[in-house]
């Protein structure tokens, strides 16, 4: 196990690094207002690059001290813990979200908006993200997981990926590289942070790409939770349990849990995969009801349910919400 820095020790060389990088950066970062589901404590630092040299110099700063680094875009698919982090968070947000379009092809930073590229997209005559129009999160973390709606992932449109490695270096990637699966690529687990993406798309009408974007959009409004704090899809739907038994939220609701809680986490009324903050939540009340959720199941049916949400420990661990420690 790698050993931790002492408290002192560790905040005097964030400060260092505060000073070395000329990005924005906020000590003692509140993490719920860097989380769709509004749940997190402080973490020591969190900063926001503005280019690929910025990710650089904090991935190689951390590492070779052993800080604790995590990337987040708009944390839409992250829980983060009521203690916080110890260490540092490098959000790829607005500062790092240029984007540029010739012909077939679009080029996006990290921290693009995922809802607005897609726009963008359907003004250029540019089709094939059309499923994406409702996501609201950032590209980089879609390609890392090739997300996407309608089973469909944002990794079929790829053409490289430009990722930082562990070791601080830039390194370009072919998507054969990437190893695209269904929600999975094989840059996760791997340090990598995506810094840049390139796309490649087909000619289409605007009015076309526009029609069934709107029309996803008017589907997502009646399906999905969209006042209380959440983050998106739970639970993970695999093809075998969609052929099976049917998708999570089908599932969950067939077990009786719509509108179950734990604290203030509730299974939302509107669809029984979400999960919604309803005012107060706390990470552990979440994880309990995760907890629980997957115990009905497997008794009911006997399918075991995986987490889609990721929940990201004091000390930075990343792991699925379902295999948390409460």
């Amino acid at each position: 196990m790698t050993p931790r820095l002492s408290l002192e020790t560790n905040q005097q060389q964030l400060k260092q690094l505060a000073d070395a990088v000329s990005c924005p950066c906020i000590f003692d970062a509140p993490l719920a207002e860097h989380s769709s589901w509004q749940i997190g404590g402080p973490a020591d630092l969190l900063l926001q690059p503005e280019n690929a040299d910025h990710v650089a110099s904090v991935v190689r700063f951390a590492n070779n001290r052993r800080i604790p680094l995590i990337v987040i875009g708009q944390g839409t698919n992250l829980l983060f813990d009521d203690a916080g982090l110890r260490g540092i968070v490098l959000k790829l947000g607005h500062n790092l979200s240029r984007i540029a379009i010739s012909n077939h092809r679009i080029t996006a930073e990290a921290g693009a908006w995922v809802p607005g590229l897609a726009r963008k997209a359907m003004q250029a005559g540019l089709s094939g993200l059309e499923h994406t129009i409702g996501i609201p999160g950032t590209i980089g973390g879609l390609v890392l997981m090739n997300g996407g709606s309608q089973r469909k992932g944002i990794g079929d449109n790829v053409r490289r990926v430009w990722i930082v490695d562990p070791e601080g270096r830039l390194l370009e990637l072919s998507r054969e590289e990437c190893s695209f699966s269904y929600r999975q690529s094989a840059l996760q687990g791997t340090g990598a942070v995506v810094v840049k993406v390139e796309l490649e798309c087909e000619r289409e009408q605007p009015q076309r790409i526009r029609r069934t974007m709107l029309e996803d959009l008017r589907e997502r409004r009646c399906k999905f939770p969209r006042k209380e704090p959440n983050c998106g899809s739970v639970f993970l739907s695999t093809s075998e349990m969609h052929a099976s038994v049917g998708p999570p939220g089908k599932i969950i609701e067939g077990a009786g849990l719509k509108g179950m809680r734990v604290g203030n986490a509730e299974v939302s009324q509107q669809h029984a995969n979400f999960i919604v903050n309803r005012n107060g939540a706390t990470s552990e009340d979440v994880l309990g009801l995760i907890a629980h959720i997957r115990q009905v199941v497997h008794e009911k049916i006997g399918f075991e349910l995986c987490c889609e949400v990721r929940y990201v420990s004091p000390d930075g661990e990343i792991l699925p919400a379902h295999r948390a420690n409460i």
